[in-house]
């Protein structure tokens, strides 16, 4: 598979939005209840493989730090999609010198346990607020 990093400008909510979360609820991930055509906060990549859309990754920034969203269709979880999603992210908060990429597994998520060991796999480590948290160098490397 070639992955394609594609920047979304402006985000809109859109149905490859919806395919790729599968049957997870926009509002697990404070997206709220979004209708076709409808503009998302935050900036927005998706992925694309030989024009499919098969992830897409979500950066909200602020003070320094950048709250991430990794999507993977459901048809493509485990075949490496939520990985390619992750290091981009990294490179975008590390081209911006962010200290820190963090993420909250919503309440609710079917299944927590997994996320938050995938995150921790990856780096990440928890905090006592609830966040999985991963420092982010200047080059995107951490």
């Amino acid at each position: 598979m070639t992955h394609e990093w594609i920047r979304e400008t402006p985000a809109i909510w859109d149905g490859s939005k919806a395919d790729v979360l599968g049957d997870l609820a926009p509002t697990l991930f404070g997206l709220g209840t979004p209708q076709d055509g409808d503009k998302l906060g935050d900036e927005w990549w998706r992925v694309e493989d030989d024009g499919a859309v098969v992830g897409y990754g979500r950066l909200d920034e602020s003070w320094g730090d950048a709250e991430i969203l990794v999507l993977a269709h459901p048809e493509h979880r485990g075949s490496g999609v939520g990985t390619f999603v992750l290091e981009r992210l990294e490179e975008e908060a590390g081209s911006r010198h962010l200290n820190y990429i963090y993420n909250v597994v919503p309440r609710g998520h079917p299944d927590p346990d997994a996320i938050s060991g995938w995150l921790a796999a990856h780096g990440f480590e928890h905090t006592d607020v609830g966040e999985l948290r991963k420092r982010v160098r200047s080059n995107g490397v951490t």
